[in-house]
């Protein structure tokens, strides 16, 4: 039997338009249409986990006597380039541009709605 051997993991960081808490829907693959929102982002792999969306179940064992083993159901990363920013006021998807206020502070708006996120 053969060992799999790890991948080199890039030391560099990805820079990603979506933050924890935005809500995205998911544009490609099983999941494609369903909406959620981000619970966290991996920017050296460029991949988010969001809530309810791709969950794969996880047989844990018992770890201390008298305890009974268990199934875990947990949500899995999607790759970020498969989610797509969606506005839950207009019910649409859009991609995101940033804006540079008069002030000179950067922020996000939705490119179909001009939706200001914040």
């Amino acid at each position: 039997m053969a060992t799999a051997t790890p991948k080199a993991k890039t030391s560099e960081r990805i820079k990603m338009r979506l933050k924890k808490g935005d809500t995205v829907q998911v544009i490609a693959g099983k999941e494609k249409g369903k909406t959620g929102e981000v619970l966290r982002t991996l920017p050296y792999d460029n991949r988010v986990v969001v809530q309810g969306i791709n969950l794969r179940t996880r047989h844990v064992k018992p770890t201390q006597e008298g305890e009974s083993g268990r199934i875990v159901t947990e949500e899995s990363s999607l790759h970020a380039s498969n989610v797509m920013l969606y506005s839950t006021t207009q019910k649409v998807a859009s991609r995101v541009e940033i804006v540079v206020e008069k002030d000179g502070s950067k922020k996000r708006r939705l490119k179909k709605t001009g939706e200001i996120l914040a």
